[in-house]
């Protein structure tokens, strides 16, 4: 037993302190803490909205809307929109509200679906904002992807018709995939600087 406490030591991970690193990866793909999560997120979001950006399509990053909260809370946890893209919808304001997720989180207590976990993130995001938005002449997208590359049918559906228009507005062979080539590569980017974040030290 202390040799396993004396092996679990050496291999905590470095960001979290919370969790033994496992030779799969598996923790250092869903540790939450900083950094690594929040870069994850900010970096697909960069990404989602220079693509926005190239396509010709009005957008602003970060954009405060004075309704995005936790409906349980008030507004004290008051947030802006990742991406407010203008007129997206009928006339109407979209907010695109981005979250990663890993696949790997609760597989002790049930079996393995792919794409369960966007899913459901995806879920969580429509119940808490959907609302909100809609009271304020706003729609809601949630974009919820996994580290394994899953997206949620909602970021499909957006991607899908931001790469017609791209290629509508830009007509090179390299707008035929351009957008979801970035956003995947960006994906497994954020994953990888998680992992990297995450590396053990070796002491010489």
């Amino acid at each position: 037993m202390p040799n396993k406490q004396r092996l679990c030591q050496k291999c905590v991970c470095p960001v979290c302190h919370k969790a033994c690193l496992d030779s799969f990866g598996e923790h250092a793909v869903h540790c939450r803490e900083l950094p690594g999560f929040k870069y994850r997120h900010d970096l697909v979001r960069d990404v989602l909205f220079d693509i926005f950006r190239c396509a010709g399509i009005s957008a602003k990053k970060e954009a405060p809307v004075n309704f995005l909260t936790d409906p349980l809370e008030g507004r004290s946890t008051l947030r802006p929109a990742d991406i407010l893209v203008f007129g997206w919808v009928g006339g109407k304001h979209a907010c695109v509200d981005l979250t990663g997720v890993s696949p790997l989180v609760g597989l002790g207590s049930s079996s393995f679906t792919v794409g369960q976990a966007a899913l459901k993130a995806a879920s969580g995001k429509v119940i808490k904002h959907e609302k909100a938005c809609l009271d304020n002449q706003h729609v809601f997208i949630p974009f919820a992807f996994d580290t394994f590359g899953f997206l949620a049918p909602e970021a499909v559906d957006l991607l899908s018709r931001v790469q017609r228009v791209m290629h509508s507005n830009v007509m090179t062979p390299r707008s035929m995939d351009v957008v979801f080539k970035r956003l995947t590569f960006a994906i497994q980017k954020g994953v990888a600087a998680q992992l990297v974040a995450r590396l053990p030290t070796i002491s010489m």
